[in-house]
């Protein structure tokens, strides 16, 4: 797969990347008959596979992803912090899955290439423009230096937060955030404590303007991670010495690393970035889908990619201007709560930076475990549902109020009143 593209025929659509959201593109426009290439500039899917790919259960469902590409599942949420403190939810049944995110791009480009899309690994988009006929004209570099050039009458940029034909936004700011993530091999006694979890660790003396997380794979092996925002104004720890700290406050640290991966996420908080220029059109990460607030990519990803494929088959029967559309339907389908998380994601990351920080959000911690069931969690948590606890909880989160309850660290079947 290799290997330049021989002919030299005009493509109905190059797509950059085969992520999620270029490979689902790809699997239905090839479905509907469109003329398909997928470029990626990875030679194996196995490499920097970085996700922590924690997925609810409807996520599974919509998108009716297999069992080989699921790693575990989990029915629980555990918050340590923001000091040593451990909380606890816990439902009657699976709320969820991590996925092994190699297996799922695996997945997604055989979907793909089942449904008749080219795909050409190792290979590189460097540079693309519209020609004056209206089709696209891009320049490849692959394996050895070797060079082609496409013509399409379309080209999606689907390489992430790289944004490597799109670009940055002119007069919309990125705000950006970046993680490291080791996955372990560990005993499966040990494996057990983390089984059928989710777990955080939260506050500044976890991961200043950050957080840290632990999440089961296959019985034997955990994904260790942390991540942050990017604070120009103040001095940040390196990555790699937080995640250090971390692993041997939770007795990780004499553990065996499978592999270390990282990667960065950008978004505008608004959204309203240019997602087409001519022939050139964004997808997924390059037109800002990733989510700041969870650092959440793949479903949004594949959402881009559900809502991009009709719009863009409409242009190639030339029915009108239907790509015209393209960012207020996306905008539609993400909905006014993954706007707001965005904006609560500076404003929640940036600002745990110390004690009072702390304080306010072991506040707004032990009000959620007073009035929060684990369901309710992950509907607050993978579908912004702030309507119904964020009014609750914003008083604890600014400083307004506090609460003396404390309740067990672990509540099962709570009321989601």
């Amino acid at each position: 797969m290799s290997e330049a593209p021989r002919d030299q025929r005009t493509w109905d659509v190059l797509i950059a990347g085969a992520g999620p959201s270029g490979s689902r593109l790809a699997q239905q426009l090839s479905a509907a008959g469109a003329t398909v290439l997928l470029v990626e500039a990875l030679e194996d899917f196995s490499k920097n596979a970085f996700s922590s790919a924690a997925l609810p259960l409807s996520a599974v469902e919509r998108w009716q992803l297999p069992e080989s590409v699921i790693a575990s599942r989990w029915d629980q949420w555990q918050l340590f912090g923001p000091g040593e403190s451990r909380r606890c939810w816990a439902a009657d049944a699976p709320l969820g899955v991590v996925l092994d995110f190699a297996a799922l791009r695996r997945w997604l480009a055989d979907q793909a290439l089942a449904s008749g899309t080219q795909l050409q690994l190792g290979w590189r988009v460097c540079a693309t423009e519209t020609l004056s006929s209206g089709l696209a004209q891009t320049q490849l570099r692959g394996p050895g230096g070797r060079e082609a050039v496409i013509t399409s009458r379309f080209v999606v940029d689907a390489t992430g937060e790289k944004r490597v034909l799109m670009g940055e936004p002119r007069h919309h700011p990125l705000v950006s955030g970046s993680g490291v993530e080791w996955v372990l091999q560990v005993p499966v006694e040990r494996w057990q404590d983390w089984a059928g979890r989710l777990s955080f660790m939260l506050g500044s003396r976890w991961v200043p303007q950050g957080y840290g997380w632990v999440f089961p794979m296959e019985p034997g092996r955990l994904k260790v991670g942390v991540c942050r925002l990017h604070d120009s104004g103040r001095s940040q720890p390196p990555l790699h010495q937080l995640q250090l700290q971390l692993l041997d406050r939770l007795g990780l640290t004499g553990d065996t690393v499978v592999d270390r991966h990282g990667g960065l996420i950008r978004s505008t908080i608004r959204r309203r970035e240019a997602h087409q220029r001519g022939a050139l059109v964004g997808l997924g990460d390059a037109v800002s889908t990733g989510n700041l607030l969870g650092g959440e990519g793949i479903r949004h990803a594949l959402t881009s990619a559900d809502v991009l494929a009709p719009l863009l088959l409409g242009a190639l029967a030339g029915r009108g201007r239907p790509l015209a559309s393209y960012p207020k339907r996306l905008r539609q389908k993400l909905g006014w709560r993954w706007s707001l998380s965005g904006r609560l994601a500076q404003r929640t990351w940036l600002g745990l930076s110390g004690e009072p920080a702390d304080r306010r959000l072991e506040r707004l911690l032990e009000g959620l475990q007073t009035t929060a069931s684990a369901e309710a969690l992950s509907r607050l948590l993978f579908d912004y549902r702030f309507e119904r606890y964020g009014v609750r909880a914003l008083p604890y989160l600014l400083g307004w109020a506090s609460m003396a309850t404390k309740k067990p660290p672990c509540r099962r079947g709570a009321s989601d009143d």
